[in-house]
């Protein structure tokens, strides 16, 4: 294992304790969710008294419990196939490791430790690796992970914070945030650690990077012309243009459509909402949003709705909208994490 991870780490990335996958548990076998031709939502529920992972159909039917861990199970994270679910596991206090399941529920497995565990995370496209941010000792770092081995490659090594790591479509860069140069900014970098580059620039803070579908423009977060707002930044040349004006917009993740026809960007300019901008002529609009919190949103796999959480009955649950803001709730216990 160690020399694998010197292998891995031969751009000039540095052992870390801490981080090595310390188990493989087996949990037998457990019920299998049923076979749907929509694509099933991925999400956490407390409705057993602890937090678990289940999957549901889009009408809320057939919803199946995925995980029977004692730490809490949160943050689940489809494969790009759907065969596998990476997701949080709470082993005591702030201690979070990183684990994968099988989407019938066999062969859970740990792949990594001291995850940042509300910090975003993606699996490469080819759906071979994870990408991450990691406590290292008082710092925070990029690493990833080969899910089939379980090899690490730790791939920032900087005096400051990395976090919110994304792939390119192609996999061979990747975009993240840092403040490593005293304030946080954009930088990109090889799959391999290698090749780094600063993108943005700017007294503000610069984050939430987000890659859009063909490549060639990352969105980010910055409130370098007052309340937050949506910036993109050209891959080729560095150039920023500024997206949204007065979005508030928050440190929830940016999340393109899959065609790159939208951006899903919580905002706080009333309450806590979502809102779409159209790429084609930036138009901005809320496709969620009532006097309580909206958030955790996730695109379908087709890029015609969202499923997100809100408040609105008092207590979090599952909503599915589709593009005209036509909704449906999936769940009626404390659910969170919603993920298409």
């Amino acid at each position: 294992m160690l020399d694998s991870f010197r292998t891995l780490c031969a751009a000039g990335c540095a052992i870390t304790a801490g981080l090595f996958p310390m188990s493989s548990v087996g949990q037998g076998t457990l019920a299998a969710p049923s076979v749907s031709s929509t694509p099933q939502i991925a999400f956490a529920s407390h409705r057993d008294g602890n937090w678990e992972i289940y999957l549901t159909d889009i009408d809320g039917q057939h919803q199946t419990r995925l995980t029977r861990l004692e730490p809490q199970d949160r943050f689940p994270l489809w494969s790009p196939d759907r065969s596998q679910i990476a997701f949080g596991s709470q082993v005591g206090g702030d201690h979070w490791e990183l684990w994968v399941i099988n989407a019938d529920g066999t062969a859970p497995r740990q792949l990594a430790t001291q995850i940042v565990a509300k910090g975003f995370r993606q699996w490469s496209h080819d759906g071979t690796r994870i990408v991450f941010a990691a406590n290292v000792r008082s710092d925070v770092e990029i690493f990833s992970v080969e899910v089939a081995t379980g090899r690490l490659a730790r791939l920032t090594d900087s005096p400051g914070e990395d976090r919110d790591p994304s792939w390119s479509p192609d996999d061979r860069h990747i975009v993240f945030s840092s403040t490593r140069d005293g304030n946080a900014e954009i930088y990109l970098m090889r799959a391999d650690g290698t090749d780094l580059r600063r993108l943005t620039n700017h007294t503000a803070r610069d984050g939430s990077p987000a890659w859009s579908p063909d490549g060639s423009t990352i969105a980010f977060t910055s409130a370098r012309d007052g309340a937050g707002d949506v910036y993109l930044a050209r891959v080729a040349d560095g150039r920023v243009e500024r997206l949204t004006t007065g979005a508030h917009a928050t440190n929830d993740a940016l999340l393109w459509s899959p065609d790159g026809t939208y951006i899903a960007v919580q905002t706080a300019d009333r309450d806590y909402d979502i809102q779409l901008v159209r790429m084609a002529d930036r138009q901005r609009r809320t496709i969620a949003g009532t006097s309580a919190y909206e958030g955790q949103f996730s695109w379908s796999p087709a890029g015609d709705q969202l499923v997100f959480i809100s408040e609105r009955d008092g207590y979090n649950a599952v909503y599915v909208t589709d593009l005209t803001g036509k909704q449906s709730r999936l769940t009626t216990t404390s659910s969170l994490d919603p993920n298409w």
